[in-house]
C-alpha cells in the first residue's frame, strides 16, 4: 500500500517517502527567501541535511545552518539560535531533525522577535499573550524520528539552566506552517531511538486518552495512534529500512502530538525533570516510567484501559495491558528501572517536587502530589510492581 497523501490538520503536512524533494517550493510558499535551517548536530553532516541545505541553496535560497543544541535543548542553545538568526538576516526556519531540533528551531523562530526573556512565555494562564504573534517567524518542520510530533505543536520544551526545569514555551502561532513527513529520513534512526520514539509516540496517546477531561476528537486520534504504534514498532526495530512501518510510525508521532491537546500524565510529569537533571533522551525515560505509573493511575483508569485493551487486541483487561506493556519494553531492549537506566536516586526529592509542578501534572487522573511523585519515582528506580513481567512475546 503506497502511504503518500496531503494533509490540513492540524497543520499543513506533506506525507510520503521522497518529499523532502519538495522543501524548497514548500518554502518559498511560506514566503521565506532566507531560512535558518536548525539541526541536531549529530545530523549535520548527514546527506540527508547536506542534501536540503544543497537543494535550497541551487533554488536561489539564502540558507543558513545552526546545530549548536542539546539533546535536551537549553534556553542558551535558543539564545545562540537567535544570534545567528539576526546576523544571517534570515527570515524564517526550517527545524529539521527529532525532537531537539524540532523544539529548539520552533522556540528560535519565536523567541528572535520578542522583547521578554523566553521564560516570561511559559505554558501558564495566558504568559501567551505577552508575546508580539506577528514577529513569530514562520517555520517548517521535517521530523526525522517518529516520536515527539513536535512537527505539529505549538509549543517548545526547553531546559532552564539554572533551575534544571523543563520550561514549556507556548504560542498557538508556533505551530509549523507545513511540514514535510518523508519517512525515508527516519530510516537510519538505530534501534533505540527507534524504541524510545515509538514509545514516545505511544505514551503521548496513552495518557491523552487517559486524561480526565473532555476532548473527543483526541480521544478517537489517541486510540488510532496506540493501535499504529502497537502493530508496526517492533517490525520498524527488527528491521529499520521497512518503510511501510516507518510510515506508519511518522503518522502515529503526529497523532500523539495532536491528541496530548487533552492533556498529558505523570510519566511526562516524571520524565521532564528526570531528563533535565540527568540529560536523558526523553522517549526512552517515558519507556522506563510507563508501567510504574499505570500502576500508581490504576484505580482511575482501569475503565479506559479496558476499553483500550478492546481495540488494541489486548486479552484480560488492566492487567493484560500491563503484562502486554512489559513484554513489549522487554523486546524492544528498555531498561526495566531507572537504576537499569544509569539514573541514581541521590535527587529523588527534587525530581519529585518538580513533577508535581510541572504543567503536565494536572491532567494526571489521580492528583500527583510530590509525596505521589516520590514514590513512584521510587518504585521505577527499584523496579517494583505488583504484577510481575512475563517472558512470552507481546501479544
Amino acid at each position: 500500500m503506497k502511504l503518500h497523501a496531503n494533509w490540513s490538520y492540524p497543520t499543513q503536512m506533506r506525507f510520503g517517502a521522497g518529499r523532502i524533494s519538495e522543501l524548497p517550493k514548500v518554502v518559498k510558499n511560506a514566503g521565506i527567501a532566507r531560512p535558518l535551517l536548525v539541526t541536531d548536530p549529530g545530523l549535520v553532516d548527514f546527506p540527508m541535511v547536506q542534501n536540503a541545505f544543497a537543494q535550497c541553496q541551487n533554488a536561489g535560497l539564502g540558507i543558513g545552518l545552526f546545530s549548536d543544541m542539546k539533546p535536551n535543548p537549553t534556553g542558551t542553545n535558543v539564545m545562540a539560535g537567535e544570534t545567528a538568526y539576526h546576523d544571517g538576516e534570515h527570515d524564517g526556519v526550517i527545524a529539521f531533525g527529532g525532537g531537539s531540533a524540532l523544539d529548539c528551531g520552533k522556540a528560535i523562530a519565536f523567541a528572535q522577535g520578542q522583547p521578554r526573556p523566553l521564560w516570561d512565555y511559559e505554558d501558564v494562564g495566558d504568559w501567551w499573550t505577552r508575546a508580539k504573534a506577528d514577529k513569530i517567524a514562520p517555520v517548517i518542520a521535517v521530523p526525522t524520528t517518529a516520536g515527539t510530533g513536535s512537527e505539529v505543536g505549538r509549543a517548545s520544551v526547553i531546559v532552564k539552566e539554572d533551575s534544571q526545569e523543563k520550561k514549556i514555551i507556548f504560542h498557538p502561532n508556533m505551530m509549523p506552517v507545513t511540514v514535510i513527513s518523508d519517512p525515508e529520513l527516519t530510516v537510519g534512526l538505530p534501534p533505540f531511538l527507534t524504541a524510545g520514539a515509538g514509545i514516545d509516540a505511544f505514551v503521548h496517546c496513552l495518557e491523552a486518552y487517559c486524561a480526565p477531561t473532555f476532548h473527543p476528537m483526541s480521544q478517537g486520534i489517541a486510540l488510532e495512534g496506540m493501535r499504529l504504534v502497537k502493530d508496526t514498532l517492533q517490525s520498524a526495530y527488527d528491521d529499520g529500512t521497512n518503510i511501510e512501518a516507518r510510515s506508519q510510525l511518522l503518522a502515529a508521532a503526529s497523532m500523539g502530538a495532536t491528541a496530548f491537546q487533552k492533556g498529558l500524565g505523570a510519566i511526562h510529569s516524571l520524565s521532564h525533570p528526570i531528563g533535565a537533571v540527568y540529560d536523558t533522551h526523553h522517549g526512552m525515560t517515558n519507556a522506563v516510567m510507563m508501567p510504574y505509573v499505570l500502576e500508581f493511575n490504576r484505580p482511575a483508569i482501569e475503565d479506559k484501559i479496558a476499553l483500550i485493551t478492546a481495540y488494541l487486541g489486548i486479552q484480560d483487561g488492566f492487567d493484560g495491558f500491563m503484562t502486554w506493556v512489559l513484554n513489549w519494553r522487554a523486546n524492544l531492549d528498555v531498561p526495566h528501572s531507572l537504576e537499569d537506566f544509569g539514573i541514581d536516586n541521590t535527587k529523588a526529592d527534587m525530581i519529585a517536587a518538580m513533577a508535581a509542578n510541572d504543567p503536565t501534572a494536572p491532567t494526571n487522573p489521580v492528583k500527583l502530589t510530590p509525596k505521589a511523585a516520590r514514590r513512584i519515582f521510587d518504585a521505577a528506580y527499584a523496579g517494583h510492581l505488583s504484577i510481575q513481567e512475563c517472558k512470552s512475546s507481546p501479544s
